[in-house]
């Protein structure tokens, strides 16, 4: 219902551990590997519509052979184009001769993609340009088999220009000054590090040079160059990564941010950003997938053995809590749980909104994607009336009233679908007021679905973040109704915080809970407040990020979150609409209930993980003070 959030992307890892001519014996084909990871890059879109790619090393191909293959899109579908150019030389060959596609050296030889570590990834840009250079993953090349790097991730640094500044101090010339671009090289120098320290040690013992690059591949320490290259990372991160020879990892941040699932067993081993594509794609269940442990890295030798290295001490983890509420697909058991209980932890706030009267209040969701959550509100809704029946029948027992019993047991929420979303409009015209027009007829709605001027609309949403879809469609689409009151629920709490992991919430002026807390400050007169957390944050502008404190708290602290939430409701009541108007959230405590092991909540409280948290959402009050339409990082 509110604005679109765009977030974090996703990964697909994919490492073969048998020759390739088991997988043609076994399963018919020897693109087993590929038509996986396709399972696991759709059944994972949701994590990326701006782009996706693929790149795949194969292993033991003789010098002057191919061994490295990417391929690229920012298409509108870009998962299909990718896999599209991936099929055109299969494609041919089964044309031409079929019986090719099971010749296993041929192939390595003649056709890209059949190697044996495959890497996808699907992107949503949070900021930036959406150019095909963006895309993942990104690819650092060399003559030598073992300084070859591929990597692709689902992350974002807090601290890139410091990262910048230590690359430039190792004699570096970045191309830009971007995470991914940082994080490549910045990997890239401790590979080529480790390949001159092992250069010299079995040089030193006599080897000849061919001899050298056979035993650089077999002795590289992957988790040495890992740890070397994280050591000043500040942020959310699950980074995937394949080295020309074969070895490979995923490593995931100190605070488990960001998600990172895998399975291994004697064929495959598998890593995703969600379970649930992997259970799908091999038909597995729950209890054999597990989670890459905060701070750790799941290394793939080329041997196709597996090691879990620690990288960086472990931090409390905090895993990002909008993954359960909102981002990751809901088809996962523990997420769909949460969801619901997210809709049902909320009820008794809604129950207050409409005082208790559900007989004369429907109940619905905007968008789609509230579904799970509303669910959860229905089982709440549903207690609150056998508590209540229960009391009735009691009485009428008593009463000897036995006749009226029934109509007590027929008491049931009143669940419509209200609106329908029918297509999604585009449009070129620049007038705000044409434009505002045609967003209103986004949705259909249900006539007839609610008694005009006597039932209240209680309608649930995943979050409310900025509100501006809310006030300038979904609201005049519901008043159309005319409902007596209109009471928006979102599962989440208030958004007071941007985000710097890796979701698209930068700019503090953009969320209407602290537009909000503002507005009150100035209705109150403690306009004051807004200047003096603005000089506490320019104080600290200098200060390494460790040191660092979140001083925007101070604008929240004299509201309560139903004051903010009223006001909330003030600001995003259109004029001219009939019906009265409610916002409510989730609180904190009601998402900690829900969401026992996400604790990543740093959106609604401010508690961030890192200190590079600390210095962004001070940088995003400085902007905002200063009018500067800047993100903070």
């Amino acid at each position: 219902m509110s604005d679109q959030i765009k977030h974090e992307c996703g990964i697909a890892f994919i490492r073969l551990r048998k020759p390739l001519q088991y997988y043609v014996d076994k399963y018919g084909t020897a693109a087993y590997g590929l038509n996986k990871l396709y399972l696991l890059m759709e059944k994972q879109h949701n994590r990326g519509q701006d782009g996706a790619g693929v790149a795949n090393i194969k292993l033991d191909v003789s010098p002057g052979d191919r061994y490295i293959s990417r391929v690229r899109s920012n298409s509108s579908q870009p998962i299909k184009e990718v896999f599209a150019k991936i099929n055109e030389k299969l494609e041919l060959i089964q044309k031409e001769n079929p019986e090719l596609l099971k010749d296993v050296d041929y192939l390595k030889k003649n056709a890209g993609f059949t190697g044996e570590v495959l890497l996808g990834h699907l992107r949503y840009g949070t900021f930036g340009r959406n150019s095909i250079e963006n895309c993942h993953p990104f690819l650092r090349q060399n003559n030598w088999m073992t300084r070859n790097l591929v990597v692709a991730g689902n992350f974002n640094l807090t601290n890139v220009d410091e990262l910048f500044n230590l690359l430039v101090d190792l004699g570096q010339h970045p191309k830009e000054q971007s995470d991914t671009v940082t994080v490549l090289e910045k990997i890239g120098h401790f590979l080529d590090m480790e390949n001159q320290k092992l250069y010299k040690k079995f040089k030193s013992q006599g080897h000849s040079k061919l001899e050298i690059s056979e035993l650089i591949a077999k002795n590289m320490k992957v988790h040495r160059i890992l740890r070397n290259a994280a050591e000043d990372w500040d942020g959310g991160y699950a980074m995937a990564g394949m080295i020309g020879h074969g070895d490979a990892f995923v490593l995931r941040d100190p605070s488990g941010i960001r998600p990172a699932f895998y399975y291994e067993d004697d064929e495959v081993v598998v890593v995703t950003s969600e379970r649930p594509a992997i259970q799908t794609a091999f038909n597995i269940k729950i209890e054999e997938i597990k989670e890459i442990e905060p701070g750790h890295a799941l290394i793939v030798k080329k041997d196709a053995s597996i090691l879990h290295k620690q990288i960086k001490e472990p931090l409390k983890k905090t895993a990002c809590s909008f993954e359960r509420i909102y981002f990751s697909r809901g088809s996962d058991f523990d997420i769909y749980q949460e969801r619901k209980n997210l809709g049902k932890s909320i009820c008794p706030e809604i129950l207050k909104s409409i005082n208790n009267d559900v007989k004369n209040s429907v109940f619905s969701f905007i968008p789609n994607t509230a579904e799970t959550a509303f669910f959860g509100m229905s089982e709440g809704l549903n207690d609150y009336l056998n508590k209540v029946k229960e009391e009735k029948i009691k009485n009428l027992v008593a009463a000897g009233k036995m006749d009226e019993i029934s109509e007590v047991l027929s008491m049931r929420p009143r669940i419509e679908k209200i609106a329908i979303k029918d297509a999604k409009l585009r449009t070129f015209i620049t007038q705000d007021d044409s434009r505002n027009d045609l967003v209103t007829h986004v949705y259909d709605i249900t006539y007839g679905s609610i008694i005009p001027k006597q039932d209240n609309l209680v309608v649930i949403d995943d979050s409310i973040v900025r509100g501006t879809t809310l006030k300038q469609s979904i609201l005049r689409i519901l008043d159309r109704l005319q409902p007596k009151k209109i009471v928006i629920v979102s599962s989440a709490p208030q958004i007071r915080y941007p985000d710097c992991y890796g979701i698209d919430m930068a700019k503090l002026g953009d969320f209407i809970a602290f537009q909000a807390a503002i507005a009150l400050l100035k209705e109150q007169r403690k306009d004051s407040i807004i200047e003096e957390v603005y000089k506490k944050c320019k104080n600290q502008e200098s200060l390494p990020k460790e040191e660092i404190k979140n001083f925007v708290k101070e604008i929240y602290e004299p509201f309560t979150a139903v004051e903010i939430s009223n006001k909330i409701s003030e600001l995003l009541t259109p004029a001219g609409i009939n019906a009265e108007v409610q916002i409510i959230y989730q609180t904190i405590k009601g998402l900690h209930a829900a969401i026992p092991n996400h604790k990543g909540d740093w959106y609604f409280t401010g508690n961030y993980p890192t200190p590079g948290g600390n210095r962004v959402v001070n940088k995003s009050f400085i902007y905002y003070y200063e009018g500067k339409d800047l993100r903070a990082y």
